[in-house]
């Protein structure tokens, strides 16, 4: 995991990797880390923070510096609670992430701001949020975790919600 790139953080072409603890303190602070992943794997980064702490800066730098396609994990529980379905009914993506119907808050304007967005992000980490609180087809896309973590399943949306667990925070 890292925390961004920086001039101290490149060493011999090499991108310096913090520590789980430190992501952990990063996010419990509000910021954001890199989760990245095996070069068998996806080989990838995705950008993740604690969705209850989301700000639109947060998200706009997400929109700005991603694809801006913006995914939002999710316990098994919580997706039950907000009554996320899986988003097709057959799951063919070659990692098995579990993409659920896409959702809006049921306030704001298009939904598509990083105000809006951030709204809907900390909605979905709202543990007093229902269903009616959201309009469905939204811009984010919520994630159903499988239970156990990373330990059940190496993906980012374990990691994620795993991460802002061991922060105390959704």
């Amino acid at each position: 995991m890292s925390t961004g790139v920086t001039d101290d953080s490149v060493d011999n072409d090499r991108l310096r990797l913090d520590t789980v603890e430190d992501a952990i303190a990063d996010i419990a602070a509000g910021k954001m880390v890199v989760v990245v992943d095996d070069e068998d794997r996806e080989n990838e980064g995705d950008l993740i923070f604690a969705a209850e702490l989301a700000t639109p800066e947060l998200v706009a730098f997400m929109v700005r510096y991603s694809s801006g396609y913006i995914c939002a994990p999710l316990t098994n529980a919580d997706c039950d609670r907000l009554d996320l379905p899986p988003m097709v009914a057959q799951n063919e993506d070659a990692r098995h992430t579990a993409y659920t119907v896409t959702v809006d808050a049921n306030t704001g304007t298009t939904g598509i701001s990083a105000t809006s967005r951030c709204e809907t992000i900390q909605r979905l980490a709202n543990p007093t949020t229902t269903r009616h609180d959201f309009t469905r087809p939204g811009h984010v896309v919520p994630l159903r975790a499988v239970e156990g973590g990373v330990l059940a399943r190496d993906g980012h949306t374990e990691a994620a919600v795993d991460l802002a667990r061991m922060a105390g925070l959704r």
